[in-house]
């Protein structure tokens, strides 16, 4: 806690805040508050990943206007579940007065062990799994366009490109300064929006109206759990909610505006796509991926540059933020052990080593990480965790800042849904 003396002109008055970022630079203290922009850019380049490329392929059989529906339905409830997320991680820093607490941490503050061990087995599966389809997805983008400036084919291992893409982002944010890595991160942020409109308006030259008249609702349930992983930022909300020293205002501003940034993305994303296709395409193909298609230059040699820039810029910054996410995640386990490392490196290793060697083993499990991860992972630490631990916060405290309207009725909905999704996918697999 830090306290600060203001002198008056009759008077001396203290005030007291708990998660001023302060740094002592010779005989002056110098306060550095995270600011609401970099906090946003770093929840709209989480979001904005490897989740994007995969939405036009789950999202085919149904169509635009059902998709379209869909995708803001699963925006809606990712946003309460992040806000519920923020609401908690507030009230605990505050209650506990500590300038910083993990999301582990918070979790087992509020609903014990059993709780902390179920999230977290959750939590490492996720990042795991989405680590892995990034790293796979970003080598391979990566191999593709040094083989296509060199001019020739590609005849080097997946495994090549998966490692060359680890090593090169994971030794920029092991070498980089925090600092460093949020302009990083808002320069490539700033990429990823530049190549999507580029894309945008290469795309509607060829959009048909006709493509928006086909309809399937009963193909929507496949999309969920995509769109749930396309959506997903959770994992650095509480490093939003420290860099933004617990202030509420701002942090709601930041995980509103980062990821509605990501929604209006994805909408036009997937209407410019899906608009592209044709009817004929639609019912004869079971597995379409118009990102692969593009990327080899089937829209033309502009839009395949474009493509591959938006792509492997999009992973990057997912990328960034995951592994943060997993450091945290880590650190925390090491304070709660007492076993801190005296070094970065043993974390570091911890959090791109098992990607990076699942990855190599497996360079085509893309699509099955991701439906992993949003089916189970997500619905987990995205629904059911984030409301139970409201729940049990709000009766504990007397005072807490809520974030989220509704009372218990929206926490009941939020379990509810993820149940259902849930044992959908087990009803599912079982048949199999």
């Amino acid at each position: 806690m830090t306290t600060i003396k203001t002198a008056f002109q009759t008077h001396q008055q203290e005030v007291t805040r708990l998660f001023s970022h302060v740094q002592v630079e010779g005989n002056k203290l110098t306060h550095q508050p995270g600011s609401v922009l970099g906090s946003t850019a770093l929840v709209a380049g989480t979001t904005v990943g490897a989740g994007i490329l995969a939405l036009p392929a789950v999202t085919l059989p149904s169509g635009v206007i059902p998709s379209t529906v869909l995708l803001i339905a699963v925006w809606l409830y990712t946003l309460v579940s992040g806000l519920l997320i923020a609401e908690v991680n507030v009230n605990t820093m505050r209650s506990a007065g500590r300038p910083s607490v993990g999301l582990m941490a918070m979790i087992e503050n509020t609903l014990g062990t059993t709780g902390a061990g179920i999230a977290g087995v959750a939590y490492m599966l996720q990042h795991y799994a989405l680590l892995v389809a990034y790293v796979t997805q970003g080598g391979e983008i990566l191999m593709s366009a040094i083989s296509h400036l060199w001019g020739g084919e590609n005849y080097l291992p997946s495994w090549v490109g998966t490692a060359a893409f680890t090593l090169l982002f994971g030794s920029i944010m092991y070498l980089g300064r925090e600092k460093f890595i949020e302009k990083l991160n808002n320069f490539l942020v700033g990429i990823v929006i530049v190549s999507f409109l580029g894309l945008f308006l290469l795309g509607v030259t060829q959009v048909q109206g006709v493509h928006f008249l086909f309809q399937n609702w009963s193909a929507l349930g496949t999309a969920v759990p995509v769109m749930l992983v396309a959506l997903f930022y959770h994992n650095v909300v509480p490093v939003v909610v420290t860099q933004l020293e617990g202030d509420s205002r701002k942090v709601r501003q930041s995980i509103i505006v980062g990821s509605a940034i990501p929604l209006v993305m994805f909408l036009a994303w997937n209407a410019v796509i899906l608009g592209s296709v044709s009817p004929e395409t639609i019912h004869s193909t079971t597995i379409f991926d118009p990102i692969q298609v593009l990327r080899a230059g089937g829209g033309g040699e502009l839009l395949g540059v474009l493509v591959s820039i938006f792509s492997e810029f999009a992973i990057a910054t997912s990328f960034i933020g995951f592994v943060y996410g997993l450091l945290d995640f880590f650190q925390d386990i090491f304070a709660k052990t007492q076993t801190k490392p005296t070094s970065r490196l043993p974390l570091y290793s911890l959090v791109l080593l098992p990607p990076l060697g699942l990855g190599a083993i497996n360079p085509s499990i893309f699509f099955t990480a991701l439906d992993f991860a949003g089916t189970f992972s997500i619905s987990i630490l995205g629904g059911i965790i984030p409301a139970l631990a409201t729940w049990k916060q709000r009766q504990q405290l007397q005072h807490t800042n809520q974030f989220v309207p509704g009372g218990k009725l929206t926490l009941i909905l939020m379990i509810g849904i993820a149940v259902v999704m849930i044992l959908k996918e087990i009803l599912a697999m079982a048949k199999l």
